[in-house]
C-alpha cells in the first residue's frame, strides 16, 4: 500500500496533515486529514475570573481573537444576567463588522484565491497573495492592504488593541467612541462598501468567467450533502453577533432553531484516535460515521452554510448577490464544496454594508454603553459566528466567579468533520491509478481551504498523556528506529499498513 503526505498543509492557520492511502491499483483506499495541535484552554481557563475569558480566549488565535472576544463577552452577559444597553449593542457589533472585512479579504485575496486566480495547478511559489497581485495588477493588491489597514484602525479605536482586543466587558463595553470618531468610521464604512461591490466583480471576472473553474466548483469530487447551521435574526437572515442557530437539512428544510443556552439538546461530539480535534454533530440524527447525507448527523458551518441555512441578506448589496448565486447554482441549498469562496465574498458585502448602517445610527455613540453586572454568577452561554463557523462557549462558575468548567466549539471543530469527508471526496476523486502530481495535491488542499481553517482553534483537552510517536529514517528514507508512548496500538497499526 503506497502512502501520500502532504504535510505540512498550506495556506492555513495553524498546523495539519493529509495522510493518503493508495490501494495496489494506485487508487485511494483511505484518506485522514490529521490535527496536531492541543492547546488546552479549556483546561487552564478554569481556575481563573470569569470576567478574565474576553482576554484570555482572544490569545487563542491571532486570526479572530475578535471572534472569542464577542463570544466570551456574550457569554458574561449570560452568566452575569445582565442586558448591556442598546449602544453597547450596537458598538459591538460594528465592531465585529470592521473584523469580518479583514477576516474575509485576508482569505479571499491571500489564502483561497490564489488557487482561482494564478490556477490551481500554477508552481507553489505562485500560489500566494504575490502571485495574485501579478496576476490583477499592483493597484488591487493596494486596495486590500489599505482595507485591512483601514478597518484594523476601527478595531483600534472600538476594541482598544488592534490584536488581542480588551474593550468588551460583561455588561457592555469599556467605553463609548465619540461623535467625531462615528463619522471616521462612517467614511471607512462607505470605502468598504465600495471595496465589497469590486470584490465581487473580481470573482464574477476571474472565477465564474472561466468555465474550467465553475466545472470544477460543481464537479462530483467537491460536493457533499450535510446538514447546514449559522446564526439567523427574527427574520430568518443572516446575523453574525445575535440571534438564534438555525439548522436545514441536505434538503433545505429547517430541522432545528435554538438560543444559545439550548446548544447542549442540539451539539454532541465524537472524538477519533488520529486527531486532537473533537467532531461536532446534530445529536438528535446521531453520529453514524464519516458518511454525508439526511441520515448523517454530519452537518457545516462555513459561510456557504449560513446561505444555506437562513432566508436571505440583510442588506441589499448582498442579497442581490445572494439572489445571483442561487439562481447560477441551480437553487437552494448548494452542496458544492468550493462555492464557500462565493459565499465568503457576499458575507464581506453584507458586513461592510452592516458596518455603515450601524455607523450612520447617532445611537452607537451613546455615551451609556455598559451595564453594571450585580448577579451572583452560575452559568453563561454565548454564541456568534465567528468567519469559520459558529462559535459557542459556554462557562460555569462558583458563587464568587471562579470558572469551574469551560467548553468550547469553534468554528473549524465544527467543519472537522466535513473537511475530512471533502478531503477524502477530492483525493478518491483526482487520483486515479497512481497518477499524483503537484497539481492534484494542491487540488485535494482546496478541498479544506474553502472552509478556512484555523487549527489553532484546536482547544479542547482530552484524557490521558499527551501521545508521542518517534519515528527515526537513515538518509534512503528507511526506517531505523520507531518508538512511542500512549499511541494506541490500533491506530500505529492503521497507519503502519
Amino acid at each position: 500500500m503506497t502512502r501520500i503526505s502532504i504535510d505540512p498543509i498550506t495556506r492555513l492557520e495553524g498546523h495539519g496533515k493529509i495522510e493518503i492511502f493508495l490501494d495496489q491499483q494506485g487508487n485511494v483506499d483511505n484518506c485522514y486529514f490529521q490535527v496536531p495541535e492541543l492547546r488546552g484552554f479549556e483546561v487552564f481557563c478554569v481556575g481563573r475570573p470569569a470576567e478574565e475569558m474576553p482576554r484570555l480566549t482572544s490569545r487563542i488565535c491571532g486570526v479572530c481573537p475578535e471572534a472569542h472576544h464577542m463570544a466570551a463577552a456574550k457569554a458574561l452577559d449570560d452568566l452575569y444576567r445582565v442586558e448591556p444597553p442598546l449602544a453597547g449593542k450596537k458598538l459591538r457589533e460594528m465592531f465585529y463588522m470592521a473584523f469580518y472585512v479583514t477576516d474575509h479579504t485576508t482569505h479571499f485575496y491571500a489564502l483561497g484565491g490564489p488557487d482561482f486566480v494564478v490556477g490551481p495547478g500554477a508552481p507553489p511559489a505562485e500560489r500566494n497573495i504575490l502571485g495574485v497581485i501579478a496576476k490583477v495588477g499592483l493597484e488591487i493588491g493596494g486596495q486590500v492592504i489599505a482595507t485591512r489597514k483601514r478597518n484594523h484602525q476601527v478595531i483600534e479605536m472600538i476594541g482598544g488593541r488592534t490584536i488581542h482586543p480588551v474593550a468588551a466587558l460583561p455588561g457592555g463595553m469599556s467605553q463609548p467612541i465619540t461623535e467625531e470618531q462615528r463619522q471616521q468610521i462612517i467614511e471607512i464604512a462607505r470605502q468598504n462598501v465600495e471595496f465589497g461591490q469590486f470584490t465581487i466583480q473580481l470573482f464574477h471576472d476571474v472565477v465564474l468567467a472561466n468555465t474550467d473553474y465553475v466545472d470544477l466548483i460543481t464537479s462530483p469530487g467537491y460536493t457533499q450533502k450535510t446538514y447546514y447551521m449559522g446564526l439567523v435574526d427574527e427574520n430568518n437572515h443572516v446575523n453574525f453577533y445575535d440571534g438564534k442557530v438555525r439548522v436545514v437539512d441536505p434538503d433545505g428544510h429547517e430541522f432545528c432553531k435554538y438560543a444559545p443556552g439550548e446548544y447542549t439538546e442540539h451539539i454532541a461530539e465524537h472524538v477519533e484516535p488520529w486527531s486532537y480535534l473533537k467532531f461536532p454533530y446534530l445529536k438528535n440524527v446521531g453520529w453514524k460515521g464519516f458518511v454525508d447525507g439526511k441520515d448523517s448527523g454530519i452537518y457545516c458551518a462555513t459561510p456557504l452554510s449560513r446561505l444555506n441555512a437562513a432566508d436571505g441578506m440583510a442588506t441589499p448589496l448582498a442579497q442581490a448577490e445572494y439572489e445571483r448565486m442561487y439562481e447560477t447554482l441551480g437553487g437552494k441549498p448548494v452542496h458544492h464544496t468550493l462555492a464557500a469562496h462565493w459565499a465568503r465574498v457576499i458575507e464581506l458585502q453584507y458586513a461592510a454594508e452592516r458596518m455603515l448602517q450601524l455607523a450612520e445610527d447617532p445611537e452607537v455613540a451613546d455615551p451609556v454603553v455598559r451595564a453594571i453586572p450585580t448577579a451572583t454568577p452560575t452559568e453563561g452561554i454565548g454564541i456568534v459566528e465567528a468567519p469559520r463557523g459558529t462559535l459557542t462557549h459556554h462557562f460555569k462558575t462558583d458563587p464568587d466567579g471562579i470558572l469551574t468548567e469551560v467548553n468550547l466549539i469553534v468554528g473549524t471543530t465544527n467543519n472537522n468533520a466535513p473537511i475530512y469527508i471533502s478531503i477524502r471526496k477530492a483525493a478518491e476523486a483526482l487520483i486515479q491509478n497512481g497518477n499524483v502530481n503537484d497539481g492534484i495535491l494542491n487540488m485535494i488542499e482546496m478541498a479544506f481551504r474553502s472552509y478556512d481553517p484555523c487549527l489553532s482553534c484546536a482547544t479542547h483537552s482530552l484524557p490521558g498523556q499527551m501521545p508521542l510517536e518517534l519515528v527515526v529514517r537513515d538518509s534512503r528514507g528507511a526506517v531505523t528506529h520507531h518508538a512511542s508512548q500512549y499511541v494506541p496500538p490500533e491506530l500505529l497499526e492503521q497507519f503502519d499498513r
